[in-house]
């Protein structure tokens, strides 16, 4: 593809994709004639995982180079993990999201649609608190709705015949397995620790423990995936 079809696929300029070039985070294109060059697909690919670096790491270019070596010399699984991870799993929104008021604002902040807020909404899944008569949305709400409209774009929809419904199953019982262990942590606690002790211990648990919820799922499901490859390969094998 000519480099106007590459600005137009990447949303990055002709500045900046020659700057990638002279700094080696991209290879140079082929060569089609003295001012011009043939970019292919994986051009599309790198940019807008160096793009997503840049705008949700804010890294420098130079590590952005070493990172991007790494990269391809991953498998295609871990590329793939690698480039998803760099666009969607953004560490800035955990800094700077915010409290949202209401329904509207809060579709315009994640991007979900009415019926799919009222199902969630319904399912408990996001969970409103009323103040003087506004719903007001935590930051947590805000990014779980990002991440509910980024999971239909990825292909983890009903139209893909994923049923949503999982996940309010899931965050039920989410729900009634944290709610134990956070009854059972304060009554621990109001014996053997001042409030405000106790209110910084539970900060601290929450974090350490959503990252290792976070870690072991994604982990099983690696293992999980591995293991029916494996169980299909054989079974293609014995044919």
């Amino acid at each position: 593809m000519k480099i106007a079809e590459l600005i137009k696929k990447t949303g990055v300029s002709k500045e900046t994709i020659h700057y990638y070039i002279r700094e080696g985070v991209l290879r140079k294109p082929k060569k089609t004639g003295k001012n011009s060059a043939d970019y292919e697909e994986v051009f599309v690919e790198q940019i807008r995982i160096i793009k997503a670096l840049r705008e949700n790491y804010f890294l420098p270019i130079p590590v952005i180079k070493k990172l991007i070596k790494k990269h391809q010399k991953q498998s295609p699984s871990e590329q793939s993990s690698f480039q998803f991870l760099s666009e969607y799993f953004r560490p800035l929104d955990r800094l700077s999201a915010m409290e949202v008021a209401g329904e509207q604002a809060f579709m315009a902040a994640t991007g979900i649609s009415a019926e799919w807020l009222e199902k969630m909404e319904e399912w408990r899944i996001i969970t409103a608190e009323v103040r003087d008569g506004k719903r007001i949305y935590s930051p947590d709400d805000v990014i779980i709705g990002k991440l509910l409209v980024d999971m239909d774009c990825i292909g983890i929809g009903p139209r893909d015949g994923f049923n949503p419904e999982e996940l309010r199953f899931f965050t039920e019982w989410f729900r009634e397995f944290v709610a134990k262990n956070v009854e059972r942590f304060i009554h621990i606690g109001l014996k053997q620790m001042e409030q405000g002790e106790i209110r910084k211990k539970g900060s601290q648990a929450t974090e350490v423990m959503s990252l290792f919820f976070y870690h072991i799922y994604r982990k099983l499901v690696k293992e999980e995936y591995r293991a029916y490859l494996r169980s299909v390969d054989k079974d293609a094998s014995n044919r």
